[in-house]
């Protein structure tokens, strides 16, 4: 049941042409216009460049862009009452919740290889291949927590707005991810303890191994732990979230 609703909701997935091409082409606009006109971007930065540096922020963004959008698509489903399809099979909520995760990973994906692609293109560079292969790694694999969040949200407000409320969000949380712009102050502090920004570093960490340059240009040390508790936290309050509200929406059906 599980492998057969995973294969209809891939292929439903990748028809939506339109939305594909959202989720790959944005970051990979926003990778040129901040990346590749960046003036310092050859200078090095850690273990590669800075346009390395900004090609992994633009590819974790592309990748909570593919999850979120991906999995918010259940709110959809939901109004063309699928969910109470689902309801009646023996799917358990946790599996339904698995599956748009996996779905979501492999849309993330293109996401991901769209921006690396500009990176290569554009003059992105690191001191190793493991560098790139890690990053891209990190940057596709944990992406997965904003399939939770999407899937929460859409689940939540259960209508087409839900889409756009995630997304509106995934902006909100990029710039505390500090994916935008360099952070600094007590905004760089609050921004420790917010969804994206652990994601974000240890995307980062092959390349940076933590350090974190602020608006002043100062560096600061984030320790490995703080991040994968940051992650490993926000993954289990969203999955919480997504079963919860997957329960409550087939006690109303």
């Amino acid at each position: 049941m599980n492998a057969t609703y995973l294969a209809i909701d891939l292929k439903r997935q990748l028809r939506d042409v339109m939305n594909i091409a959202f989720v790959v082409g944005l970051p990979v606009v926003m990778y040129i216009v901040f990346g590749s006109t960046f003036g310092s971007g050859d200078e090095q930065q850690g273990a590669a460049n800075v346009k390395f540096y900004v090609m992994t922020s633009m590819a974790v963004y592309a990748a909570a862009v593919a999850t979120t959008s991906s999995a918010g698509q259940a709110a959809i489903e939901l109004l063309q009452g699928w969910g109470r399809q689902i309801g009646l099979t023996p799917m358990r909520p946790a599996d339904y919740v698995g599956t748009k995760v996996l779905v979501s990973l492999v849309v993330a994906a293109g996401g991901v290889a769209a921006v690396f692609l500009a990176g290569v293109c554009t003059g992105a560079r690191a001191d190793s291949w493991t560098t790139w292969l890690y990053t891209g790694l990190i940057a596709w694999l944990l992406s997965a927590i904003f399939a939770l969040y999407g899937l929460a949200i859409a689940q939540t407000f259960r209508s087409e707005s839900s889409v756009g409320i995630a997304s509106a969000g995934l902006v909100l949380l990029a710039f505390f991810g500090n994916l935008f712009v360099p952070l600094g102050g007590t905004i760089l502090t609050i921004a420790r303890f917010t969804p994206l920004y652990g994601f974000a570093a240890l995307a980062r960490w092959p390349s940076l191994e933590g350090k974190v340059f602020d608006t002043s240009g100062n560096v600061f040390q984030d320790e490995l732990w703080w991040l994968i508790l940051n992650w490993v936290g926000w993954a289990a309050i969203f999955g919480l979230l997504s079963v919860w509200a997957v329960r409550r929406g087939r006690r109303r059906q």
